[in-house]
């Protein structure tokens, strides 16, 4: 079911991590909470806002813009802030900053979604959103050990990665279906495997 989700995350994570790259998501990380942005407060705020955007776009531009114009706008942010979580979370070693990136993530937006439908995320993907809560707590936990692994010797556990790559695609395809970008409940599948699957076809992702 996973390989046919409308949202497919690839991975690349790197051999050998850079110890100054670590000290780089400390200080950002410092940065960020010393101005107020931390990961709960910014999951709390997209919570909120997506729903929101996504019931007033569909009323002022229609089902149709909003999924071939206003919604794909959006995903390019959202999956800026993914491909800046999975450098976060020590899962590939370079920051988003333009380029080809590696971690690549293709949306095929989908479904009917009415205003209605939208609100209605703000319950129908607690469920899932719980789960995410959850793995982001062991995925916290982990980090911490992965830290050490590149202090001591450059390298992550592929148990760590994986686990990491499977957070992050959870996140990925809550995200599209809590904006209504997809119409498809997120899996209850935790995917940890490499990335390397069959991508969306070129036509239908953005």
């Amino acid at each position: 079911m996973t390989n046919n989700y409308p949202v497919h995350v690839e991975v690349t994570s790197p051999p050998r991590f850079d110890r100054a790259q670590l000290a780089l998501r400390i200080v950002l990380a410092i940065v960020l909470a010393w101005l107020g942005i931390t990961a709960g407060w910014l999951v709390g705020v997209l919570y909120g806002v997506l729903p929101l955007f996504a019931a007033i776009a569909i009323s002022s531009i229609g089902r149709d813009r909003y999924l071939q114009e206003a919604g794909p706008r959006m995903w390019r942010v959202l999956a800026w802030l993914l491909q800046l979580s999975s450098f976060m979370i020590l899962l590939v070693d370079r920051f988003p900053a333009g380029g080809e990136h590696p971690v690549r993530i293709e949306i095929r937006c989908t479904g009917n979604p009415t205003v209605g439908s939208a609100l209605a995320r703000l319950v129908t993907s607690i469920p899932s959103g719980f789960v995410l809560c959850v793995l982001g707590f062991v995925s916290s936990v982990l980090w911490l050990i992965a830290a050490l692994l590149v202090l001591i010797g450059g390298t992550v556990s592929p148990s760590i990665l994986g686990f990491q790559r499977g957070v992050l695609r959870w996140a990925a395809r809550l995200v599209a279906y809590h904006a209504s970008l997809v119409e498809e409940y997120p899996p209850f599948s935790f995917d940890t495997g490499d990335g390397q699957g069959t991508p969306l076809a070129a036509a239908g992702a953005r």
